[in-house]
């Protein structure tokens, strides 16, 4: 079947929000004689903010009592001021462009809020190239999940098998995965260091690959696959 939707990811994959938070962690961190662990940080990427309690985590490794809503509005502060220094990830805009001349829908799936996600759009100027947003209100279960890809595919009313997803993450590549889409990993200066071996297929950024020859690529996968 040929391809008529892209899912995308949003956080490392539109917007490298990823690097600006964990260096901001890892500078409170070190003010407390801490390191916040890559893996530990890994396991969090994809997932809802709730999932974990980064104040709790540097209690119980500095023995010391900290101001969590303080330290947390530091954090925002400091990783608001990296990521305002922030353009879209390269190859995004493009592939946005090259999707609406090719006549492919455009969905957003990620398990960050609609004002986080659209909010970042519209300061990149991209918001109105989607046609949907799925974010973390919207589902009941989030990333490794592949209930936000599968609410993604609806409100395009498109099946699994005629779309593909591009993903930087090993829970947004689970997740994907799960919902039947082929996922494409582009991996970014965090999430390049994770098991991404999962994908279907891993590209160093979208810059590399344009989307038609991305999309050859990929039905010619499934011709195979299917014959």
């Amino acid at each position: 079947m040929p391809i008529r939707a892209i899912v995308f990811d949003f956080d490392g994959l539109i917007l490298d929000t990823e690097t600006p938070e964990l260096v901001a962690w890892q500078e409170i961190f070190r003010e407390y004689g801490c390191e916040l662990p890559i893996d530990v940080w890994a396991d969090c990427i994809g997932r809802p903010s709730g999932y974990f309690d980064t104040c709790s985590y540097l209690e119980k490794l500095s023995g010391r009592t900290i101001d969590h809503e303080a330290t947390k509005a530091r954090r925002r502060a400091r990783s608001q001021e990296l990521m305002e220094q922030e353009g879209a990830m390269p190859g995004v805009e493009d592939y946005l462009h090259q999707a609406r001349a090719l006549g492919l829908k455009t969905a957003i799936a990620s398990s960050s809020s609609s004002g986080w996600v659209v909010g970042h759009l519209k300061r990149l100027g991209l918001d109105s190239l989607f046609d949907s947003f799925t974010c973390s209100e919207h589902t009941s279960n989030h990333k490794p999940n592949p209930e936000p890809y599968l609410c993604a595919l609806r409100s395009l009313g498109i099946p699994p098998a005629d779309a593909f997803a591009l993903e930087d993450s090993p829970n947004g590549v689970t997740a994907a995965k799960a919902a039947g889409l082929f996922c494409v990993a582009v991996p970014n200066p965090v999430t390049g260091r994770l098991d991404l071996s999962h994908a279907d297929l891993i590209i160093p950024s979208l810059k590399e690959k344009p989307l038609e020859e991305l999309i050859r690529h990929i039905e010619q996968k499934a011709d195979r696959a299917s014959t």
